[in-house]
């Protein structure tokens, strides 16, 4: 078992370290939908055009580049490029492309809106960019609905307006549960900034929890507690560990699942034409109807021994062809201007359902709220998101009051942010 153990973390550090090898560029990718086999031959079609570079795709789970990539960047090692959601809280790790891709102004010009997301505080480092700009919402098992007689809430419908109808669906259809959020911080939070949740204190650092992210957290976990949210979701795993609800929704379990436009692809494969699903926008809150933005980005780590070639990868995947190809073929939201403001996206799917969600999820940008907008780029969000997860689940799993949760949270993300020496 030791020499087991012992291969299986070998095999883990090499995974994460840097290329040894002139003209090898290890990517790091994980995928939500079909995504990878795009990037695989994306990257076959990069090689044969570029014949002095070997990129290595390391297709890994989600987990590691959540738990397992940081603590290689900690120690200086990584690979050469990596797909990541912490963006900002990682920054520090990414390596400045501005002197090294072809035309820095094509970037800033294509890519600067996001550029804070990823880049330190106070810098105009160009470290990669959004290979999709995403959105939280929901979806609605519309056949369920149907069968059981229960109209689908409208754009305007609460939180409460949902929990309502889909345990209606629930108790006529028999099956497992009302709703689901994935297991993220990132997915709660949506629905806490529209009870009025604002994170960010006055000087930039974690405010304690307010009375509008309380008032949701306790919904969610007297849902949980009679069964209309799944708890078994967030009692499946410890800590900060994510766990999308993804698989129950595509399996008919779920009327009503809260989590984002990533899935659009893996819904429209998985769930083909079993049932019929909508996508519904974020419900509201006493104070905006929200989702919350975000995405995953294809960034260079500084620690790579192989500057120029990772800068020419970049270049290459960062083009306008090279993107508008992968969001069409991805059904992703692009993070490119120049692709967005051109519009004429031909989304690579038969599935109307698929291209109707996406329209919804357009659509929804235009009530994102303002305090959902500054949580991308905000360095302690990351954070946030780990404490309230670590805590809620805690809660759901019968360890501790709702009450000794707040107060877990707050001083669990006061505690980082001392470690951090701030």
């Amino acid at each position: 078992m030791k020499t087991k153990s012992l291969l299986a973390g070998l095999a883990l550090a090499l995974l994460g370290s840097t290329a040894a090898h002139a003209g090898d560029v290890r990517i790091m990718w994980y995928s939500d939908g079909v995504e990878g086999e795009v990037m695989k031959d994306l990257v076959g079609r990069f090689m044969k055009e570029n014949p002095g570079i070997n990129v290595i795709l390391d297709n890994v789970a989600y987990s590691v580049i959540k738990e397992q990539l940081p603590v290689q960047l900690e120690a200086g090692n990584g690979p050469d490029i990596a797909r990541v959601t912490a963006i900002k809280d990682l920054a520090r790790h990414w390596l400045d492309l501005r002197p090294l891709v072809k035309d820095a102004k094509y970037w800033d010009d294509n890519f600067g809106l996001q550029a804070d997301w990823m880049s330190p505080d106070g810098s105009n480092q160009i470290s990669g960019f959004m290979t999709q700009i995403t959105l939280t919402g929901g979806y609605a098992n519309k056949t369920l609905f149907d069968q059981a007689g229960v109209p689908i809430p409208g754009p305007k419908a609460t939180w409460e307006d949902w929990a309502a109808a889909s345990k209606k669906v629930q108790e006529s259809q028999q099956v497992p549960f009302a709703m689901a959020i994935d297991r993220s911080g990132h997915r709660i939070t949506a629905p806490l900034v529209s009870y009025g949740a604002n994170y960010i204190g006055s000087d930039g650092k974690p405010a304690p929890l307010d009375k509008g992210a309380k008032d949701y957290l306790s919904k969610f976990v007297g849902w949980a507690e009679d069964g209309t949210v799944s708890k078994d979701v967030w009692v499946s795993a410890a800590g900060n560990t994510y766990r999308a609800a993804a698989d129950d929704f595509i399996n008919g379990q779920l009327a009503f699942y809260y989590s984002g436009s990533w899935q659009v692809a893996n819904l429209a494969t998985k769930i083909g034409d079993n049932f019929d699903w909508v996508a519904v926008g974020s419900p509201c809150g006493p104070v905006a109807c929200t989702g919350l933005p975000g995405g995953a980005a294809l960034v260079a780590v500084k620690y790579t021994k192989n500057q120029k070639d990772v800068a020419t990868v970049m270049d290459w995947f960062a083009q306008e062809a090279i993107v508008k190809e992968f969001s069409e073929r991805t059904l992703f939201l692009p993070g490119h201007k120049g692709v967005v403001d051109k519009g004429g996206l031909d989304f690579k799917s038969d599935n109307a359902q698929a291209k109707a969600a996406l329209n919804v999820f357009v659509e929804s940008t235009k009530t994102t709220s303002e305090a959902a907008l500054k949580l991308p780029g905000w360095r302690w969000s990351d954070t946030v998101y780990a404490a309230i997860v670590t805590r809620i689940g805690q809660t759901l799993a019968g360890e501790m009051k709702i009450d000794d949760a707040f107060t877990r949270i707050d001083s669990d993300i006061a505690q980082k942010v001392k470690d951090a020496g701030q």
